[in-house]
């Protein structure tokens, strides 16, 4: 780490030993406060908050959970935030957006009072489907049935992939697969 400090005072100080310490010490003090500051700070963003998520749960009278990871309760946070307000299709849609890393679309079926969820972009069930569920049985109109529908890899699809490619695809790459 250079000597910031140093650099500020005059030139005389910089052949001494003494306030070379000195100036390292106190650089040293500065920058572990610089990352506490900045912990602090991240601490009111949902994003990038860590031992806060439990206060920001406790808020928005969400059930404690420290066994998740910290993604997954962030975006119960994040869901909680967005789902305020009057219920329509593009609020549901950014809720669960929240939950996943992809796109979705909702699609509402009126005459069976119901309302289809449908994963666009992410292959197979999304390990966190279950706190998804919560969020929107708790934020729908209580007459409405959601339906959940998610894209998996067929075999016609699979058709498209040369054998060679098999031997480095990764079960990431078969998952997100287009």
């Amino acid at each position: 780490m250079s000597n910031e400090l140093l650099n500020h005072l005059p030139k005389y100080y910089r052949t001494s030993t003494v306030m070379a310490n000195i100036t390292n010490a106190e650089n040293q003090e500065l920058q572990l406060f610089k990352d506490k500051l900045n912990n602090t700070l991240n601490q009111f963003f949902v994003d990038l908050a860590d031992t806060s998520l439990d206060r920001w749960e406790k808020d928005l009278g969400i059930p404690i959970n420290n066994t998740k990871p910290d993604e997954y309760r962030r975006s119960v946070i994040k869901s909680k935030l967005r789902g305020q307000g009057t219920i329509t299709v593009e609020l549901m849609k950014n809720v669960a957006e929240s939950y996943i890393n992809g796109a979705i679309e909702v699609t509402e079926d009126n005459p069976n009072y119901s309302f289809v969820v449908r994963f666009v972009d992410v292959n197979g069930i999304p390990p966190n489907l279950d706190d998804l569920k919560a969020a929107i049985e708790e934020i729908k109109p209580a007459h409405l049935q959601s339906l959940y529908r998610f894209k998996y890899l067929v075999i016609s699809e699979m058709e498209k992939i040369r054998i060679a490619d098999l031997d480095t695809m990764t079960l990431n790459d078969f998952e997100n697969y287009q």
